[in-house]
């Protein structure tokens, strides 16, 4: 009697296990972080390449981070208010954005930004994509 008292405890700890997961997500949420530059006139291209491959390196250096983007406005609408270069970093989670802000590689990138005194403005975008149908 007691191994089948034992048994079904362990089988309703499982089911409630089981049960209960399912009112959880394990599915993280990608987070996009987008930042897009306007350069200074006197912003040289090799400044430009140093902060755009400064940039690429925060994928290796912040954990968190699953990806990395970057390319020149190409839109032929000239609406892009002087803003030409977008980067984009793809995060696990808001968790993980929310960890890179104020990560010490990420001060050092500011202060790289600061260095070289390149930047005009900039505005950031973070968003989780939309599920279909949402």
């Amino acid at each position: 009697m007691k191994k089948l008292t034992g048994l079904s405890l362990v089988l309703a700890v499982f089911a409630a296990v089981i049960f209960l997961s399912g009112f959880q997500s394990s599915e993280k949420e990608p987070m996009r972080h987008i930042v897009v530059f306007k350069y200074k006139p006197s912003a040289t291209p090799a400044q430009i390449e140093q902060v755009t491959q400064a940039f690429g390196e925060l994928k290796d250096k912040i954990p968190g981070i699953t990806a990395y983007e970057h390319g020149v406005n190409d839109s032929p609408e000239n609406k892009n208010l002087g803003f030409t270069h977008v980067y984009q970093l793809t995060f696990e989670d808001a968790a993980a954005r929310d960890n890179y802000l104020p990560h010490p590689e990420h001060k050092k990138f500011g202060a790289l930004l600061g260095q070289l005194n390149v930047l005009e403005d900039a505005f950031v975008v973070d968003y989780a994509p939309a599920k279909s149908g949402k």
